[in-house]
């Protein structure tokens, strides 16, 4: 019975370096794996840098006069130079989130005020004269 209790001790023992060797294994592997991938790069697996400047960042977009500028849905709009008319579409026009109110087709576009189109059917600017807009999300020029 002497003889089994002795043992004990140095099972645990053999026990906690393997849970120990383990644990560092596992360490190590996690470190090599965060570092592989770093975030805001192109090799970032959730989504691609260039999805991000799309959706993310403002653009500047110059407009020529007589050019259309339709948008995709949830497409930001600031004119920051020239004059622009608005599109509309039998849904509705464009949401001006500055003055909190609804741009129909032929209003005058405010400058500075952030503009958001509703949906994909067709709403957008008409440019009067040359337009630079700050943009973003998808937009489409016509000509």
């Amino acid at each position: 019975m002497e003889g089994s209790e002795l043992r004990m001790p140095h099972r645990w023992r053999n026990l906690s370096l393997l849970v120990a060797a383990a644990l560092l294994v596992g360490l190590a592997a996690g470190r090599v794996m965060a570092e592989t991938a770093e975030p805001g790069t192109g090799g970032d697996p959730l989504v691609s840098k260039s999805y991000v400047d799309l959706v993310a960042l403002y653009r500047v977009v110059e407009v020529s006069a007589g050019q259309k500028v339709i948008g995709e849905a949830g497409t930001e709009l600031v004119l920051r130079g020239g004059r622009a008319t608005a599109i509309d579409s039998a849904l509705g026009g464009l949401l001006d989130v500055t003055a909190g109110t609804d741009i129909r087709g032929g209003s005058r576009i405010p400058a500075n005020h952030l503009i958001v189109v509703p949906r994909s059917d067709g709403r957008g600017f008409q440019a009067e004269t040359d337009l630079v807009l700050m943009v973003k999300g998808r937009v489409t020029i016509q000509d």
